[in-house]
């Protein structure tokens, strides 16, 4: 093996790992930046499921309280509601 040869391969080696941090390290915090945006998206798409889940337990409510009501008069209950709640 030659002499030169070892302080070369001796001077790569902290080369490599400079280039090294100044790729991987951006690259590195470019993909935790997407995962936070990605997480927060999810979040509020669920946010908007659980509302719409919410509206459409509220409607069912309702129709439970119609169906199961039977002293009341069944028409003039559904133009109540009608009148009370916007369908959306």
């Amino acid at each position: 093996m030659s002499p030169l040869l070892i302080p070369i391969v001796g001077m790569l080696i902290p080369i490599t790992a400079i280039i090294a941090k100044l790729i991987v390290a951006p690259w590195i915090a470019l993909k935790e930046r997407r995962l936070e945006y990605e997480a927060t998206m999810i979040a509020e798409k669920a946010a908007q499921y659980a509302a719409q889940t919410e509206r459409l337990e509220q409607r069912v409510r309702v129709l439970e309280r119609i169906i199961t009501d039977r002293g009341a008069d069944l028409a003039g209950e559904i133009e109540q509601l009608r009148d009370a709640l916007p369908l959306n």
